[in-house]
């Protein structure tokens, strides 16, 4: 039964059991129209050869998408009251997403940032509204809730008004302005908490980035089924065809694979202090993932002779992806989780290397081959993993059979 209002408190970070709540799971929904607008912009760019020129938008659009969906994460595993006036809060969250999505055409088209920066705005000002309830009802946070509404509300102003000079900017200037105030957004929960951790809970968390990594793979599906359409519409399939989606699909599992065999909540609960580095830095681990949905959907297209790109452009723009994937994922765990990490570092740097020589075959083979060498590079570090654990484990047994004779 949702209550009217709860009295907001601090979750117990030890709650058992604690799991992404219905009204999160409809919080994320909302993020795939956004996350699909970002995709479908940047396959186009590739497709008409100028993926340079699209690249700096996709980052910044992308950080907005991220940073909106990240700050609220840690916020409702720390706040999390579930009552009528934070699920009426989350619902204007959810309102600025969709602005943020309606925006993103002409921030490519057209380097108009309006809708983009009204949609983000709305989205901050209610986490805003919802620090400051924090803050009122939770004295042992007050400070810290404070400090977070403070900081958020004084970022959105200076967002506020880069959107009334960026017009009159170069390009690089844009750009400039645009890495100052997100470095501005980044150093807001440095700041506010440097005396006091919000209390989010570690498995949570974990779950959480879990869950918006295969919100980001379903993107990947759904592009590459754009274009599946398209060839089957036009009557072009083929063997190649066929070789290319089944290993397209059994990239996206190997890449799926790969994320959960780290078991980050082990590794966030053992490790708070670390969380900042592992949860920023997912930053690169989701815009890899969104980026390969791309190049997945360019990949499919360019079967149909739709993209005026090289075979070798294309394959790279399917292998970047993929090895900024697998060393981001090593960058991340390595200092979080240690010795435990399951993916050893030679054999991400390993893959991740092959993963970028091969798009050099390109040329002289197919690309439904070269996708196929992508993702066999992919399942080779599962296997390895895999057999690398079970040796561990039949080890720790056999020490505890002689330890126990």
């Amino acid at each position: 039964m949702t209550l009217p209002v709860i009295r907001m408190r601090h979750r117990d970070i030890d709650e058992k059991h604690r799991a992404s709540t219905p009204l999160e799971l409809l919080f994320d929904l909302t993020f795939v129209a956004a996350v699909q607008a970002v995709v479908t912009q940047l396959a186009h760019g590739i497709e008409g050869g100028h993926a340079a020129e699209e690249l700096p938008n996709f980052f910044m659009v992308f950080f907005a998408i991220w940073w909106a969906w990240l700050t609220f994460t840690w916020f409702a595993s720390a706040y999390d009251t579930d009552d009528v006036p934070y699920r009426l809060l989350t619902m204007l969250q959810m309102g600025g997403v969709l602005v943020l999505a309606a925006g993103v055409p002409a921030a490519f088209n057209d380097g108009d940032f309006l809708l983009i920066t009204v949609g983000y705005f709305i989205m901050r000002l209610a986490l805003v509204a919802q620090w400051l309830r924090a803050a009122v009802q939770d004295p042992e946070g007050r400070a810290t809730a404070l400090r977070y509404a403070a900081g958020i509300s004084v970022v959105q102003a200076l967002w506020i008004g880069r959107l009334f000079i960026a017009a009159e900017l170069p390009v690089a200037a844009q750009i400039a302005t645009f890495a100052v105030l997100a470095a501005c957004e980044l150093a807001v929960p440095l700041w506010a908490e440097r005396r006091g951790y919000i209390r989010w809970h570690p498995h949570h968390i974990a779950e959480r980035y879990g869950l918006f990594t295969i919100i980001l793979l379903g993107e990947s599906v759904l592009a590459a089924t754009v274009g599946v359409q398209a060839i089957v519409t036009a009557g072009d399939a083929s063997g190649e065809f066929v070789l290319l989606a089944s290993s397209g699909l059994a990239l996206l599992f190997g890449i799926w694979w790969v994320y959960y065999l780290e078991p980050a909540g082990d590794g966030l609960e053992k490790r708070r202090r670390r969380s900042f580095i592992w949860g920023f830095g997912h930053y690169f681990v989701f815009a890899a993932l969104a980026a390969l949905g791309a190049g997945l959907e360019v990949g499919v297209r360019s079967l149909s002779h739709e993209a005026h790109v090289d075979s070798t452009t294309v394959a790279y723009s399917i292998a970047i992806p993929v090895a900024v994937f697998l060393v981001a994922m090593q960058v991340l765990y390595r200092p979080l989780l240690g010795s435990d990490t399951a993916i050893r570092p030679a054999s991400s740097l390993v893959g991740a290397g092959a993963v970028m020589l091969i798009p050099l075959l390109a040329p002289a083979v197919s690309f439904g081959i070269t996708v196929l060498l992508i993702t066999l590079v992919v399942a080779a570090i599962i296997a390895v993993t895999v057999l690398q654990q079970r040796s561990r484990a039949l080890a720790t047994i056999d020490e505890g059979v002689r330890h126990g004779a």
